[in-house]
């Protein structure tokens, strides 16, 4: 599978992971968008979407939210409408932040991580940490606008070692 391709519109992301055992801190696991405008796609974002909110326009929805991982298949989940962002909107990163609420908690401890890219039924990309089992944060999947109504995305999983309100100022930044 190519890291990029002819152009994206309307995008799920799924995370799965399998509840902490023997006592251990609660695994929580959130998925983060980061929207940065056109004129610094690479500065400080626009704005994010994460638990409990949603974008300002409604283009970007977490759909399910979980704070265990407990319950079967997908955990979380978000949906981004990538035709419908607004012109002033040019890169779209998407991460996947670990709490650190009961202590430090990397991929490496959770069990059965894993996050699916979906357009429709056409799976775009999957990962499941291994890559970054050290990190409590990573970026999975980059998107960005070439041209008035084209997206493209491209697999951009990069592990980072902070806690989710340092990660989101961090998740953008060029490598």
């Amino acid at each position: 599978m190519s890291s990029l391709n002819k152009g994206v519109e309307k995008v799920e992301v799924a995370l799965k992971w399998d509840p902490s055992t023997g006592g251990g801190p609660v695994h929580d696991l959130d998925i983060i968008a980061a929207v940065y405008g056109a004129e610094a796609p690479a500065g400080e974002p626009a704005y994010l979407v994460h638990f409990d909110s949603r974008s300002p326009d409604g283009t970007i929805t977490l759909n399910r939210d979980s704070r265990t991982g407990q319950g079967l298949g997908i955990d979380e989940s978000m949906t981004l409408e990538l035709n419908r962002l607004a012109p002033a909107y040019a890169r779209v990163v998407v991460g996947i932040a670990i709490q650190q609420g009961g202590g430090r908690v990397t991929f490496g401890d959770v069990a059965n991580t894993g996050v699916i890219v979906k357009e429709g039924y056409e799976e775009l990309f999957r990962d499941d940490f291994t890559g970054v089992r050290d990190a409590t944060s990573a970026t999975v999947v980059e998107f960005t606008r070439e041209g008035p109504s084209t997206w493209v995305y491209k697999s951009a999983v990069r592990g980072f070692d902070s806690d989710p309100e340092s990660f989101t100022r961090l998740m953008g930044a060029p490598r």
